[in-house]
């Protein structure tokens, strides 16, 4: 028997030609695409998936004894992504501007087949393309919640992925892996539905190293859904995650490069425009709960700082939807002072408690 690659639109087949999409297992119309998207992502007029955001992925089930993945990068010159199977993770694999066709020999009949974006938006869109197999399904999914974590380098798992390089070579971002970010680790932990909304070097006022002159701060591409400043496409906010986790000031408190000047902290604008972002938060989901977490990379008297902020946002904005954890000390090891997995995997085991009452609370 032989396999086409299959594209599907929600309501369509693409068939490689007219005799395969006979003998093929394929959609006929008005049937449901098989393949689950999740995150921020866009389902393209050519029926492809863009993968947008970091871990965003698509999931379907697979029948036969292997499956091959089709995907490419967009704009980039080569993307990352990590495939899943069963729940194992099974590495990242590097996507470049051509079709590129990753390969995976499967020992079940049928498996639970994961696509996730390991790099972020910054390093441009993944498509992916469809999957070859003797059977593509949709995959059947329980989850005990949903998380949308909010944040930069961080979330985005920057610089903690150096199992095919070392810190310091190839381009900035061939060390991200958001997969095993602290993240998606919790969501997973806890068999909650994720969603990253994550940028290296964004702040809450200002970047890591401007002034809000050069480059957008969080509140201004948010609701976008390429985290950009094209608000001509926006973010969909029509399912309402459980609790929405923030993460940021790394980059407002940051000293810079050293060689740019930089002003110092401004702490009124930090509060104010951390209340007006959760308050932005609120109207899209009324019904959340909002966890403000401090930084893994900020101590010290700074570490006070944030912390001392924090508290003032929670006051400023008068609900118990309102929470507030702060991290045990955790020293990154990782490419430019970013945690490595072992320490994502750290950071989520000191959340996993603080996470599970949260979605407890919302049941």
């Amino acid at each position: 028997m032989r396999y086409c690659i299959l594209l599907f639109l929600m309501v369509s087949l693409l068939a490689c030609n007219e005799k395969e999409q006979e003998e093929s297992n394929s959609l006929k119309n008005n049937e449901v695409s098989p393949y689950l998207s999740n995150g921020r992502v866009e389902l393209l007029a050519d029926s492809t998936i863009a993968l947008i955001g970091s871990g965003s992925s698509v999931e379907f089930m697979a029948e036969g004894d292997s499956v091959s993945i089709h995907a490419r990068s967009r704009e980039a010159s080569h993307s990352y992504i990590v495939l899943e199977v069963d729940g194992k993770y099974m590495g990242r694999f590097r996507v470049g501007q051509d079709d590129e066709i990753i390969p995976l020999k499967l020992d079940k009949k049928q498996s639970a087949i994961g696509v996730y974006k390991a790099t972020e938006a910054a390093n441009g869109t993944v498509i992916f393309l469809g999957a070859e197999a003797q059977k593509i399904s949709p995959i059947e999914k329980s989850s005990n919640g949903f998380i949308e974590f909010i944040g930069n380098s961080i979330t985005c798992g920057m610089g903690a992925d150096t199992t095919d390089l070392p810190c310091g070579s190839g381009e900035w971002f061939d060390q991200h892996n958001a997969y095993l970010a602290y993240g998606p680790r919790v969501a997973r932990a806890l068999n909650a539905s994720f969603k990253l909304s994550s940028f290296s070097g964004i702040g809450m006022y200002r970047n890591w190293n401007d002034e809000n002159i050069d480059e957008p701060i969080m509140p201004q591409v948010y609701e976008n859904l390429y985290l950009n400043t094209d608000s001509s496409k926006k973010a969909d906010f029509t399912v309402h995650p459980d609790v929405v986790s923030i993460c940021l000031g790394t980059n407002d408190l940051s000293d810079g490069d050293g060689v740019k000047p930089r002003l110092p902290f401004d702490k009124e604008k930090f509060i104010g425009n951390y209340t007006k972002f959760v308050k932005t938060i609120f109207s899209h989901y009324p019904d959340t709960k909002v966890a403000l977490l401090t930084s893994p990379m900020v101590s010290g008297a700074k570490g006070d700082t944030l912390m001392a902020c924090l508290k003032k946002v929670k006051e400023n904005l008068g609900t118990d939807a309102v929470s507030i954890f702060e991290f045990a000390a955790v020293s990154p090891t990782g490419c430019t002072w970013h945690p490595i997995i072992a320490e994502h995997k750290q950071m989520a085991e000191q959340l996993e408690p603080f996470f599970k009452d949260l979605l407890n609370d919302q049941e």
